[in-house]
């Protein structure tokens, strides 16, 4: 998945890092909430970023930790991040919210079931925002977290925030 090379590149391009620096890096950033990116995947996109020539690793021991391997970014990597930030910034902008399969089928269920389903999903939405809204708060005083990464923690609540007015309608339906 391309999404994830750029993800991971654009992580070098910033600074050396191993796999597991990398994963940790992503998950404290709650990258995997808007971008499909799990641990195992990071320790094969290294490896095949290396195979490639976008990422060179040299072997780092530090104390008595296990040898492990640091990534940096290439000449050749340096010009695949350039290209992928143009290239995915052209695409047409999807959304995919897994959910949809769930209000696709609603009309196969009982008029109970129905607003369960609707009454979960919209507990899941209030939930999430909460959550945006926390690293929201906590993100403005964090200098660990790029403004890059707070303007897309705000994009994500405003999406939840639309989501649930979304709801209201739906619920209207039923």
């Amino acid at each position: 998945m391309r999404t994830i090379d750029l993800i991971v590149l654009g992580v070098l391009k910033k600074e050396d890092l191993s796999a597991y620096d990398i994963q940790k890096l992503i998950e404290y950033q709650n990258i995997s909430q808007w971008v499909k990116v799990s641990t195992p995947t990071i320790y094969k996109k290294m490896l095949q970023l290396e195979t490639q020539g976008y990422v060179k690793s040299r072997l780092m021991k530090n104390g008595k930790m296990p040898v492990k391997a640091i990534y940096s970014l290439t000449a050749k990597g340096q010009t695949e991040f350039e290209k992928l930030m143009l290239g995915i910034a052209a695409r047409p902008i999807n959304v995919y919210l897994d959910f949809n399969a769930v209000i696709l089928n609603l009309d196969s269920l009982a008029p109970t079931g129905q607003k369960a389903c609707i009454s979960i999903i919209e507990a899941n939405v209030k939930k999430m925002k909460v959550e945006l809204d926390n690293q929201w708060v906590n993100s403005q005083n964090s200098t660990v977290i790029p403004e890059t990464g707070k303007v897309v923690i705000r994009q994500q609540f405003y999406l939840f925030e639309a989501i649930e007015k979304w709801i209201e309608e739906i619920k209207k339906g039923f």
